[in-house]
């Protein structure tokens, strides 16, 4: 199988890259703005998706079985300041990379996300009606949309509150956020440091979610594409917590100093343009049972994303 990943030395390309690369045997190229720094299997290419001919050419020359699209403008700040720009990369882009794909005869895998649902839907599943709230999740529902409706294999999956390795960056702690991302490498970080850590609590923030492993929302697409199935999936765990409850997981599964994390009022320059989902969590049942997966626990995704740092290797939870 050859796959294309846009945003391939991104932090969820870079998963996607690095296990279906060693694990999964299959043909991958990278594509991306930037080079990786840190060795990664398969090969690179250097692509801007606002190149739109050069995303077409490229697809054309590469002829993909599948196509994983995880890039994405990172920076909510630009997102509001130049929207124009974020709809290109967001939508456009996504409109010509389908195009290119049905050329080919290629699946094109959509990643999206848990915030196009306004935080009022708790356990939403993949019938429910998007509702997004900021322009991240109008962005991210756009491009559902067009893949829906314009892709000849069209698959979406959905993600939520990703945390992982990344594999194409040398290591840089990420600071907590308005959002599940990063929390528990941030939370990790600080605690083997000796630091405190304040779980943030607050109105403006994400306050519940269904987290993701990024390598095991990788595994779960890879299952979707080889059962050959069309539309929307949740690929993400099988649990809902809210920040505290992630943070008392985490010190458990990676035995650290539970007196060092605290609760508290969210740091001022924390806040992102746009309002946040507050309740973001997902129900999974209906993609597990798809392609006959057991729900991974947050205690299991955890134990995985441990054995992911200490080893540099990766594999999908263990069943």
């Amino acid at each position: 199988m050859r796959v294309l990943v846009t945003g391939g030395t991104g932090f969820l390309g870079s998963n996607v890259v690095k296990l279906y690369s060693e694990h999964h045997g299959a043909d991958v190229i990278a594509t991306g703005r930037r080079p990786p720094e840190l060795s990664l299997p398969g090969r690179f290419e250097q692509l801007e998706l606002e190149d739109y001919q050069a995303v077409r050419s490229r697809i054309l020359a590469e002829q993909p079985d599948v196509l994983v699209h995880t890039a994405i403008l990172n920076d909510f700040e630009t997102m509001y300041a130049d929207r124009g720009l974020a709809w290109n990369v967001y939508v456009e882009s996504t409109r010509t990379i389908i195009d290119a794909a049905n050329e080919v005869d290629g699946m094109v895998v959509f990643v999206s996300s848990d915030w196009v649902f306004d935080g009022t839907q708790p356990g939403a599943d993949e019938s429910t009606p998007p509702n997004p709230i900021n322009y991240y999740g109008v962005l991210k529902l756009a491009g559902e949309i067009v893949t829906l409706e314009r892709a000849r294999h069209p698959l979406v999956a959905r993600v939520a509150g990703v945390n992982g390795m990344h594999w194409a960056r040398a290591e840089r702690t990420r600071d907590q956020d308005a959002g599940f991302g990063h929390f528990v490498s941030a939370l990790v970080d600080a605690l083997q440091a000796g630091k405190p850590f304040v779980v943030w609590e607050g109105e403006d923030i994400s306050e519940r979610a269904t987290p993701s492993l990024a390598s095991e929302s990788a595994e779960m697409i890879m299952r979707l594409v080889e059962s050959g199935r069309r539309g929307i999936f949740h690929c993400c765990g099988g649990e809902s917590v809210t920040r505290m409850e992630l943070a008392r997981a985490a010190v458990d599964a990676f035995g650290l100093d539970p007196s060092l994390v605290r609760a508290g009022r969210p740091e001022l320059d924390a806040s992102i343009s746009g309002p946040v989902p507050r309740d973001t969590s997902l129900d999974a049942r209906r993609t597990a049972k798809a392609i006959g997966y057991s729900l991974p626990s947050i205690r299991s995704l955890l134990e995985t994303l441990r054995e992911q740092r200490d080893t540099g290797g990766v594999a999908p939870v263990p069943a």
